[in-house]
């Protein structure tokens, strides 16, 4: 499974990176919300990691533009960040369709359950 993971600060988003592989999912990355758009519609990931607070375009019209467009608006995306609850890209971004927020910091125990709570198991036949 794809993931696109979408963070312009180098070192947080190699964290995320890193991680996400360990799990064993196939990583593209995007450093600006022009980036992100032009990924998830050439890689069609099958799950998109989000930062609120991006160059270019921020995080929360990044993900409606996603979920305006028939070929993306079907991904889920789970926005990372560390703006406080409540505040406008937040809820702009909750607003726009995002499946679920992560306030940084957060762990990595909580962003693989938020992970699998929108990716379906490669095989279920056996679960």
């Amino acid at each position: 499974m794809k993931i696109l993971i979408v963070e312009d600060n180098p070192d947080g988003r190699e964290i995320v990176v890193l991680y996400v592989k360990s799990l064993g999912y196939e990583v593209f990355e995007a450093a600006t919300g022009i980036e992100a758009l032009d990924q998830a519609r050439a890689v069609h990931p099958d799950l998109i990691l989000m930062d609120l607070v991006l160059p270019e375009m921020p995080g929360h019209e990044v993900t409606a533009r996603l979920k305006a467009d028939p070929s993306t608006r079907e991904i889920p995306v789970i926005v990372l960040t560390a703006l406080s609850r409540g505040s406008q890209s937040v809820e702009s971004a909750i607003a726009a369709g995002a499946a679920e927020t992560l306030f940084k910091p957060f762990t990595f125990k909580a962003l693989g359950e938020a992970m699998r709570r929108h990716l379906s198991p490669p095989n279920e036949s056996h679960s």
